[in-house]
């Protein structure tokens, strides 16, 4: 049974980078193609465009590494079967349960892979390539709106005794390079939703201890109904700088300016969280977060997927058609996997639910595939 595993694991493992690194050579070339049209402007060189095309790469990998695992794993049982070696192998005593069983830890192996690179890698280069486009443009765009944050606490401001709760929503619309947020709009609101004070800032920074540095602030201050009516006027301020406290700390902005796919599985659960206690539209991230949570998994649904082909005779088709019929599926998982997320979010979905069918209705395919060639090929 060792030289099984050894043969099996060394032909699926070979197939599996081969056709990975296929993938991402193309990929790389791409983003480098997209890169070309930057270079020389804004002192945007070439080694920067070959050094962000580099970054992207763990991202695409960990989108692509469960199709790299369905085509190179059934590259490898094809070409087994094809030889007629796992022919032989199934007279030696490799019955299906037990084929089943060696092909678990491969895709358990490639599921931590891609858990890893997904939680650690791929967020850690998609914030330097960030950083890198902030550094050579000044800043980088987060679309028309910009991000939009919201927290609750009681009131802080004039006049003293007002001690409401406030509502405060925070717009931001770019991000700089070292983590500086450009163009800061932050408006409180009282518990009735009047609108009580306005600060505007060209620059902020989060600092540790709930602070944000704002500079370049201008500061407007409604009185109270009560107190405009005694005669209080409108109170504004013009400031250098501003320390405004805030409990929107930088894993929780770091969020809201990434796209949530970019995230990590324990950084979407945070956010996901704050979402909650702030009484905002949390669903989509709930879905997000199930799907890195299951994304890894996808791997061994993939290799089971694969196993049915190696139960396919050499006379129902070449290996290249194999292949072609496992390109097709992955793209077909990829499609069904990206839809699930907006059927889920259309249709008010449980999100663990819309996050692992498309996983769920694969394995089944698979299984019942693999029955079937078991009973009656």
């Amino acid at each position: 049974m060792k030289t099984v595993r050894r043969l099996l694991y060394r032909d699926i493992a070979w197939s599996v980078v081969f056709v990975a690194v296929a993938f991402l050579s193309l990929f790389f070339f791409i983003d480098f193609v997209d890169e070309l049209e930057n270079v020389g402007r804004n002192g945007y060189t070439l080694g920067q465009a070959v050094w962000r095309g580099l970054l992207e790469q763990p991202g695409h990998f960990y989108e692509l590494f469960p199709i790299s695992v369905l085509i190179g794993t059934i590259y490898a049982m094809a070409r087994l079967a094809q030889s007629s070696e796992f022919t032989i192998l199934r007279t030696g005593g490799l019955g299906p349960g037990r084929a089943l069983r060696l092909l678990a830890l491969p895709g358990l192996v490639f599921a931590l892979i891609t858990f890893v690179v997904g939680d650690y890698v791929a967020p850690y280069t998609e914030r330097e390539s960030v950083a890198v486009k902030a550094g050579v443009r000044g800043s980088v765009s987060l679309g028309s709106a910009g991000a939009w944050m919201k927290e609750r606490r009681p009131g802080t401001g004039a006049p003293a005794a007002d001690t409401s709760e406030r509502s405060i929503s925070v717009n931001v619309s770019a991000a700089g390079a070292g983590g500086a947020l450009l163009g800061v709009r932050i408006f409180e609101f009282d518990t009735d939703g009047r609108l009580r004070t306005r600060i505007e800032a060209a620059r902020g920074q989060v600092l540790d201890g709930g602070f944000w540095q704002l500079r370049q602030v201008q500061r407007t201050s409604w009185p109270t109904p009560q107190a405009a009516g005694a005669g209080q006027p409108l109170h504004q301020q013009q400031l250098a700088m501003l320390d405004w406290p805030s409990t929107l700390d930088a894993t929780v902005v770091a969020a809201a300016l990434l796209p949530a796919k970019n995230m990590s599985t324990v950084d979407l659960w945070r956010y996901t969280t704050h979402l909650a206690d702030q009484d905002q539209a949390v669903q989509s991230h709930q879905i997000q977060f199930w799907k890195k949570a299951l994304y890894p998994l996808a791997c061994v649904v993939m290799v089971a997927l694969a196993l049915p082909f190696a139960y396919l005779h050499a006379r129902a088709g070449g290996v290249s058609y194999k292949v072609f019929g496992g390109i097709m599926l992955g793209i077909s998982f990829v499609l069904l996997n990206n839809a699930s997320g907006h059927l889920g979010l259309l249709r008010q979905w449980t999100p663990w639910m819309a996050a692992a069918a498309p996983s769920g209705l694969y394995l089944l395919i698979s299984m019942g595939a693999f029955a079937w060639l078991v009973r009656f090929r």
